[in-house]
């Protein structure tokens, strides 16, 4: 029976601040030296959270940390890992338990995409010329690809759960979450000239909803989730990014392409990371940020 008292009410819940809170939240992003992971890091950092940013490039991890961390009211912590590398997982989570008794958040982002493949051949013997004569179509470039964007999904997830389950149990309003950011390349029809990196962010896709479904089984409150974003600047991109570790794109390059009529910004990700680790009702999801992107490529 709700109360006449027009005092008693829940608007503080509703807040900004009570909404998408990660103050004091403990993170850990791979691939966070630039690109959407360093947006996913400075969406945390910004806000409050303690964030451990990951990659194999100590330089580039310093400048993050120096550009963005000592403005931020958490902070970036660089640790330098390969996370493509089982052992080299082993010692990331030794080193990490050694400096934390928990991990709140964890963002799977690191990946990688490989040369173009040219897939409007127009015949039969000029596709398999493109797809399987090219000297560069190898079985080792796509177990390259799916070693970075799926496996490591998989194996980070898997090592860091004794930590995630500490968090979750040591707040009972909060459950902590593993984020994995996916793309909408493994949601279109199309190969988008790529079909290995399609075909590995399919998979990533797929397996965020196995583990999402195997943890909760196992009777542990840890979300697991996905976003899946469209055309964001970064290196992958780009192909290269500045001092300060960002990568622009043209607006006009999009223009007619996507119904946003622009590539995704910094903002646009940021919200959605923030969503994605504060709700605590969102769990075995992908969701695209993408601008339509997926609405004129067609799924």
């Amino acid at each position: 029976m709700s109360s006449s008292n027009p005092q008693d009410h829940n608007n503080d819940q509703f807040k900004l601040e009570n909404l998408f809170n990660v103050k004091d939240r403990v993170a850990l992003v791979t691939g966070g030296g630039s690109g959407i992971g360093l947006m996913a890091t400075q969406a945390l950092a910004v806000n409050g959270a303690k964030v451990y940013v990951i990659g194999r490039t100590e330089e580039k991890l310093e400048r993050v940390a120096e550009t963005y961390g000592k403005n931020a009211a958490g902070s970036i912590i660089p640790l330098t890992a390969d996370i493509s590398d089982k052992n080299s997982i082993k010692e990331l989570y030794s080193e990490f338990s050694k400096r934390e008794q928990h991990l709140d958040i964890l963002v799977n982002n690191a990946g990688i995409s490989t040369g173009s493949t040219n897939t409007d051949a127009g015949s039969a013997e000029a596709l398999k010329k493109e797809l399987f004569d090219n000297e560069s179509a190898t079985f080792q470039d796509w177990d390259n690809v799916f070693r970075t964007n799926v496996s490591q999904i998989f194996f980070m997830t898997a090592a860091f759960l004794p930590l995630l389950d500490a968090a979750s149990n040591k707040t009972k309003s909060w459950s902590s979450t593993v984020l994995n950011i996916t793309s909408i390349s493994g949601m279109v029809k199309t190969s988008q000239h790529h079909p290995n990196y399609n075909a590995s962010k399919g998979a990533a896709i797929h397996l965020n909803r196995l583990l999402a479904n195997e943890i909760q089984e196992n009777g542990l409150k840890i979300r697991v989730n996905s976003l899946a974003p469209g055309v964001f600047p970064s290196e992958m991109t780009t192909g290269e990014s500045g001092e300060n570790q960002k990568s622009a794109i043209p607006k006009d390059k999009f223009e007619g392409k996507v119904p946003a009529q622009r590539p995704g910004q910094d903002r646009d990700m940021a919200n959605a990371v923030l969503f994605a680790v504060s709700n605590q009702y969102f769990n075995g999801q992908n969701f695209a940020v993408d601008g339509g992107y997926t609405l004129a490529a067609g799924m």
